[in-house]
């Protein structure tokens, strides 16, 4: 069977000669793939050896991950897995590929001697400076393959890799620059500082490099390369899965300019999550609703002189209607204690009536869960339930932005408006004053909206 990288980005990717190769700038340019491919290129040699690095284990084994692609096309060549006491292939040859993660800095101590001929990053920037650079210095080989370094990435312009590629990136833009693109160029890394040139001569002439054990200064000269790619230029996975391109046009803005954009220079900042002009405020709160939650984000600190500006509980009452839309019809919030804070709730909960199902918050370990179920079994009469929350704020956030951001949510006129709005403007600001409870408490309405608990709410509605 015959294995081809896709024309285009791909192609330009596993045939550059450049010792260091970035790949990618954009979700669904087929990363993994032109990953794994490169390291079935040696492996009929035995001394060969490749390590692909994510940054946690979890990621090597998720599902569509490194681990579940490389089990459709290693076992073509005759490679025989192993998962213990690490993610393994060994080919019939003896040429080994090892899928490992580097979670924290002091982990690359455990390469300490190690020769590895190919190093390859999955998620670049996912990555400290410091562990690719020591890595780096595990890159050599005595396999008659000359040492070289594979990675990819998504847009992060807070990266190290965004100042590292910077040469192929329009700094106004954000954007990559077609006419650099695949270019291979050429540094050093002097004093923590990495100079550039066009060509080993000039890298010498800038740094002051001289020779060293012998060798002349161009060996102490890397080349390096970014190749761009988007789900655009991944014609296999468009065939096979043609509404990704909609998934990722459902993101919101920043995310969808990153990861369908390719941007290096968005930023999440205020106002790039929600804008109150995206959103149309109505009168009234609407008759075509099919099922309403109110949920909450808890806390239960009243203000002092030691915490003048504590956080707020916040209950977001949203409603799913008829025609798929979404409305927020109103919003309870008070910083009391926690004694307060439940009968806050369960009042609430009285005057939204029964067809509202309450849902809140469920904090990690056994005393979160004997919190929960003891706030639920105080809601007697109501249907309430908790949720555990997991990622940051700002992923949980992402897919309400990205119904606000495109014109599907609708705001019911109240007093409470102007302090949501504010709130959800200045989201993900992190400065004194600025508060996200209500963004919290929204994001956790739309997620239960969104789950299979709303087919189930509604049967029993009925």
């Amino acid at each position: 069977m015959s294995l081809r990288p896709q024309e285009g980005p791909q192609e330009r990717f596993l045939s550059t000669p450049a010792d260091i190769a970035i790949y990618g700038g954009a979700a669904g340019g087929g990363k993994t793939f032109g990953l794994l491919l490169e390291t079935m290129r040696h492996t009929e040699i035995s001394e060969f050896s490749s390590v692909i690095f994510r940054r946690n284990g979890t990621q090597i084994t998720a599902p569509g991950g490194l681990w579940t692609e490389s089990t459709k096309l290693y076992p073509l060549l005759g490679a025989e897995p192993r998962t213990s006491p690490h993610a393994q292939w060994t080919f019939p040859s003896g040429a080994q590929v090892q899928m490992r993660h580097l979670q924290y800095d002091t982990d690359v101590n455990a390469w300490q001697g190690s020769q590895i001929p190919l190093i390859c990053f999955d998620e670049l920037t996912h990555f400290t400076r410091a562990q690719f650079f020591y890595m780096l210095s595990r890159n050599r080989s005595t396999s008659g393959v000359k040492p070289y370094v594979r990675a990819t990435c998504n847009p992060d312009a807070d990266s190290w890799v965004a100042d590292f590629i910077g040469w192929w990136i329009d700094q106004e833009s954000g954007l990559p620059i077609p006419a650099r693109d695949g270019v291979v160029r050429y540094f050093t890394v002097v004093n923590d500082s990495v100079v550039w040139g066009d060509s080993p001569t000039e890298v010498v002439e800038r740094a002051g490099l001289k020779s060293v054990a012998g060798l002349a200064p161009e060996a102490l000269v890397k080349s390096a390369t970014f190749i761009a790619a988007s789900v655009y230029d991944n014609k296999a996975l468009l065939d096979a899965n043609p509404e990704y391109l909609a998934n990722l046009m459902a993101l919101s803005r920043v995310e969808r300019e990153r990861l369908l954009g390719g941007n290096w220079k968005v930023r999440k900042a205020a106002g790039s999550y929600f804008r109150r002009g995206d959103v149309d405020i109505i009168p009234a709160r609407p008759t075509d609703v099919l099922v309403w939650v109110r949920k909450w984000d808890l806390a239960a600190t009243e203000p002092s002189e030691a915490s003048p500006d504590p956080d707020w509980t916040a209950g977001v009452l949203m409603g799913k209607r008829r025609d798929g839309r979404f409305v927020v019809a109103d919003v309870v919030r008070a910083r009391v204690r926690a004694a307060d804070v439940r009968k806050m709730i369960q009042n609430t909960a009285k005057l939204d009536g029964k067809r509202v199902r309450v849902v809140v918050p469920q904090d990690p370990g056994q005393a979160g869960k004997d919190q929960a179920e003891n706030m639920v079994g105080q809601l007697a009469g109501q249907i309430a339930s908790s949720a555990r929350e997991s990622g940051d704020k700002e992923t949980r956030a992402e897919p309400f932005a990205a119904q606000w951001q495109v014109g599907n949510v609708d705001v019911v006129e109240g007093p409470w408006n102007g302090e949501y709005f504010a709130e959800l403007e200045a989201f993900p600001t992190k400065q004194a004053g600025i508060h996200d409870d209500q963004v919290d408490a929204s994001a956790g309405a739309f997620a239960e909206l969104q789950s299979d608990k709303l087919a189930r709410f509604m049967a029993m509605a009925q």
